[in-house]
């Protein structure tokens, strides 16, 4: 789900209070990607809108229409795929990893993000936890907090896990909480994945 700010500020945020007004939970359990083409705010404007938006727990997983974002905040992405503000130097010897190995299991608390590759988590993802990646998830153990996969605008992402007793998916801009899941998956491995826009769910029995 993208928000795009447009000046003036404080009308758009008094048109933002008005919809939560009616939904208030429309952002609940989304991962928003803010564009800020319109905008082109600074960093102390931007710092401040970013306090706006988390007062009214927007989660904003990255920023898009600018050039630069400061340390300390969500990654900038460039035509849905992140981007660094670095020039850093290539070495075509030696090959970039794109996935990273949790060797033991996300506590509550805790969140991983990784949005450049896939992630493998060789225990359980415990509830109140969250991952967050680029490309696919891969649980070997128990998944009971948020898994939140192709966060890169990456529709072929896919998450896997061993025992299936999620708080959120996420696939893409899409996401699915533990309420419009269901319980015939419970306890399963299971396999999530997009389809025609939809989120699939299936066993791996």
């Amino acid at each position: 789900m993208a928000l795009k700010p447009e000046p003036p500020l404080a009308d758009w945020l008094a048109d933002l209070d008005a919809a939560l007004k009616r939904s208030p939970t429309l952002f609940d359990g989304r991962a928003i990607i803010l564009d800020l083409g319109a905008l082109r705010p600074d960093h102390d404007a931007l710092q401040a809108l970013v306090a706006d938006l988390v007062g009214r727990r927007v989660r904003i997983l990255g920023f898009e229409g600018v050039e630069t974002i400061a340390p300390g905040l969500p990654p900038l992405l460039v035509g849905g795929r992140p981007a660094t503000n670095l020039d850093l130097p290539k070495v075509p010897d030696e090959p970039v990893s794109t996935s990273i190995t949790i060797e033991g299991s996300v506590r509550s608390g805790q969140t991983v993000v990784h949005p450049t590759g896939d992630v493998t988590v060789m225990g359980s993802v415990s509830s109140g936890a969250e991952i967050l990646a680029g490309g696919s998830i891969h649980i070997y153990g128990a998944l009971r907090g948020r898994a939140i996969a192709g966060a890169a605008r990456n529709p072929r992402a896919r998450i896997y896990c061993r025992k299936f007793q999620p708080e959120l998916l996420g696939i893409d801009r899409l996401v699915r909480t533990a309420e419009d899941i269901g319980t015939q998956l419970q306890g399963k491995p299971v396999q999530i994945w997009l389809d025609g826009g939809a989120i699939r769910m299936a066993g791996l029995e």
